[in-house]
Order: C-alpha cells, then sequence, then structure tokens
C-alpha cells in the first residue's frame, strides 16, 4: 500500500433530522427535559434532542475506501466546513490516531472516527483492534425513557423484560415520584433493575438523601447518576458513604460547553465519590477513560446521547474493548428514533448487542433512509 493511499480525497457531509418514535421520549403530556446543553443561544434545555440536527459523514480516501462518521447533534457549520478542508488531501498517517489534529470541540469526535475508520477499513481491521482488541464480544445494554406517568410503567417494564432487557433507565427531575416509578416496575417485572439519571437536578443533598432511603426500602435501584450538581463531590461522597445505592458521575466529554474532561473521573476516584462511572467520548478518550476506571477496580458504562446508528456502532466497538464497561450501556437508538440510518441494524438481542464484525465500524449506511431524513449536504473535494 502506497502511503497516498490513504490520503483524504473527499468529505460529503449529510445533515438530517430524525424524529422519535411516538411515545418513545416522554408521555405526551410531559415536554420535560432530557439534556442539558444550550441550544441557540438558550440556557440549557431548549430543544428536545431529536428537533435537533445530526450530520452524517462520509470520507473517501485515495484508495476508494468510504469512511463513516456520525457527528454529536447541534454541529456549527462553519467548523466542520473549516476543519474538513484543512485535513482534505493529508494522510491518516501523517499524525497518530490518538492524537487527530483537530481542537477539543463539539465537532472533534466525528473527524476522529473518520479518520479512524478510514484507517481500520484500509487495513482490513476492525474498529475496536485499533484499541487493542475485544474483550467481550457482545456488549450489555438497558431499555430507556425519558419521564413517565405511574400507570404507564408496570406494562412498559412487563414489555421490556418480555423483549429481554434486565435494566431500564430514567431520566427524572424533582417533580417525579421515582420511589414511585421503581415500585410500578417492581409490579410490572420484579427482575427488572432501574437506573435513575436526574441530570443534576435533585439540586441538594437532602432532596436526594430521602428519595435514596425511599428507593433503598423497594429495592431494584441498580444506580443512581449525576443526583447533583457536579461540583458537589464532597455531598456525593457523603451520599456514597449512605450505602443505600451506587452513586455514578457522568463524564461526558462531548459536553465542551461544561467543561468535562477526562481528569474529572481521576478527581471523583481521589475523593472517594462515586461507586462507578457513566462514560462519554471519542475512540482515544474514552480509552484513557476505561483505563482509569479499570484501575480503580470500578465499572462503567458507555453512555450516548441518543444517537443513531454509527456513533451506536462506535460505542459498541468502544465498550467491547473496555475493561470496565460491564454495566448495561446507553445502546438502544432504534427503539427510539424512527431510523438509525443503518443498512442492517446492531445485532440487539436484549439485554446483549452484538460487536460487529467487518472492517472498521462494521456497519453500511441505508442510502434510501439517509435521502428520506436529509435536510442540508455538503461537499468539499
Amino acid at each position: 500500500m502506497k502511503i497516498s493511499d490513504l490520503n483524504l480525497r473527499r468529505w460529503r457531509f449529510t445533515e438530517v433530522v430524525v424524529p422519535a418514535r411516538k411515545n418513545s421520549i416522554n408521555h405526551a403530556s410531559l415536554d420535560r427535559p432530557l439534556h442539558k446543553l444550550p441550544v441557540a443561544g438558550k440556557a440549557g434545555w431548549s430543544l428536545q434532542f431529536d428537533e435537533l440536527p445530526k450530520l452524517i459523514c462520509e470520507l473517501e480516501l485515495n484508495n476508494g475506501v468510504v469512511a463513516l462518521s456520525e457527528f454529536y447533534r447541534g454541529h456549527s457549520w462553519d467548523t466542520v466546513e473549516t476543519t474538513a478542508r484543512r485535513l482534505l488531501g493529508s494522510s491518516v498517517l501523517d499524525f497518530p490516531l490518538q492524537h487527530v489534529p483537530v481542537a477539543r470541540c463539539r465537532e472533534h469526535d466525528g473527524f476522529e472516527l473518520a479518520l479512524w475508520d478510514g484507517f481500520a477499513k484500509s487495513h482490513g481491521l476492525r474498529l475496536c483492534d485499533l484499541l487493542g482488541g475485544p474483550v467481550r464480544d457482545q456488549v450489555k445494554v438497558g431499555a430507556w425513557t425519558g419521564h413517565r406517568l405511574a400507570e404507564e410503567i408496570a406494562p412498559m417494564a412487563a414489555d421490556f423484560a418480555e423483549r429481554g432487557f434486565d435494566c431500564w433507565k430514567f431520566k427524572c427531575d424533582l417533580d417525579d415520584d421515582v420511589s414511585g416509578w421503581c415500585q410500578a416496575v417492581r409490579k410490572g417485572a420484579p427482575g427488572l433493575s432501574v437506573i435513575l439519571d436526574p441530570n443534576e437536578r435533585w439540586d441538594h443533598p437532602h432532596e436526594a438523601k430521602r428519595r435514596l432511603r425511599a428507593l433503598a426500602e423497594v429495592g431494584n435501584l441498580l444506580c443512581l447518576e449525576d443526583p447533583l450538581p457536579r461540583w458537589m463531590l464532597p455531598e456525593y461522597a457523603a451520599l456514597k458513604r449512605l450505602g443505600l445505592a451506587a452513586i455514578v458521575l457522568h463524564i461526558s466529554l462531548p459536553y465542551v460547553e461544561h467543561g468535562q474532561r477526562v481528569h474529572d473521573a481521576i478527581r471523583a476516584i481521589q475523593s472517594d465519590a462515586v461507586d462507578g462511572f457513566n462514560f462519554n467520548g471519542g475512540l482515544a478518550e474514552f480509552q484513557q477513560l476505561d483505563h482509569i476506571a479499570a484501575a480503580a477496580g470500578l465499572p462503567c458504562w458507555h453512555g450516548s446521547e441518543v444517537d443513531l446508528g454509527i456513533l451506536e456502532a462506535m460505542y459498541v466497538h468502544q465498550a467491547a474493548a473496555a475493561a470496565s464497561c460491564t454495566w448495561p450501556s446507553d445502546i438502544f437508538g432504534r427503539l427510539v428514533r424512527e431510523h438509525d440510518l443503518l443498512a442492517e441494524p446492531l445485532r440487539l438481542s436484549p439485554p446483549m448487542v452484538q460487536l460487529p464484525t467487518g472492517p472498521g465500524l462494521g456497519v453500511e449506511l441505508d442510502g434510501a433512509a439517509l435521502a428520506h431524513y436529509r435536510k442540508r449536504e455538503m461537499i468539499i473535494e
């Protein structure tokens, strides 16, 4: 293979908006927040995640390989175009894959994935092989929902359990009767455990303690994720010392606006503040986070932004190669979105998803679906 064969010849970016399935987010009467990022200058949550555009990337190399990538929601077209033009004509051998020449921004991981997928496909390797190889060939996953009414939870729990799930994650805030939810889950599916994610919205330690005591009585809470504002690590440590539930910190490196970084995991461990983690990040940095958790003997799972199929395929490769990634990961996009834009969906057999076997990501785009949901396209060559 010539070095020039791995030069970047052509970028195609397709912006899509893929709605959620009916009733897959919140109950219709509960238009409640599920993410924390600003949108168009508005503080915090203002649009639901499925209203925000996603960007699909097809990168063609000189050797004819077409690498795939998906960007996180809310991309900047200026950043995408400027970065793509700067990289055009360079080779994926011009820099170490663990340090791709893109500054830390929301768009970083989309470019990183395209470059890694191109390199892996060109060498007949799976993406996980670039991470040292898989430690498992299937990854545990859980069911997911936003805010719900009490009366709909038991039948939904029974349905998820019948499909094979053994864990169900809820978004929640101070207005939600979470112990009532867990009681309903136990009624509908006694073997189903629960993850609660307030997204830092329980506000005060006394609110978290009161809820934890009630939840401990129910007995099916697997863990509690981000109950309090992230800066309150001493309060996280106090909740952990109660011993009522596993306390989890979500470290989402794409949340650039919130200043989240790899070293947050180190600080949380030094503070004895957590029992485990939810990690989001690109290929190189997710592996750093896994190594930190594994060295500390703590479990994690792979988080998401309720993404489409390309990013979820990346998550499966990352989790398969991560020793610490033993809790159920947030890989459920096709259960929530109308489509994942994959020609063949990930092989999901709850509570597991199979590691793709082909080169690179091991998935292919559904061209018809891409065209159907397309809002804008840009080609740079």
